[in-house]
């Protein structure tokens, strides 16, 4: 009986370690960075909110859209489109770095897959 006990919970971290998602990590090119809303400007739980961005960017077949959290400074400036950036997915947690090694973390809000023509 232990022994069934032991393979079933065995079994069972692998199917939870299968279904957290896939970790992607690589090198693609920036192809849009754009302001997502507007920061908050009433209350004082909003006068901390930060501008927050989208960047969009392909990897393994799938266009990714990343949006930063409302309480993460970014300067734009730092990110250019059409440069290279390194990218780490996994679930819906993003990380970008810039080739001048500027960091930001994102959330994955939007994900599609790469038509091969134009609709």
């Amino acid at each position: 009986m232990r022994r069934l006990n032991g393979v079933l919970f065995l079994v069972l971290i692998c199917a939870i370690t299968a279904a957290a998602g896939t970790k992607a990590s690589g090198t693609t090119t920036l192809k849009n960075l754009e302001p997502a809303g507007t920061p908050g400007t009433q209350g004082k739980k909003n006068k901390k909110t930060k501008q927050q961005f989208d960047f969009s960017f392909e990897a393994s077949g799938k266009t990714y859209t990343c949006r930063t959290g409302e309480k993460t400074t970014v300067n734009a400036t730092d990110f250019v489109v059409g440069s290279n950036v390194n990218y780490e997915i996994d679930g819906d947690n993003g990380k970008l770095k810039s080739a001048a090694g500027k960091e930001v973390k994102c959330t994955i809000v939007r994900v599609a897959d790469i038509s091969s023509s134009p609709q």
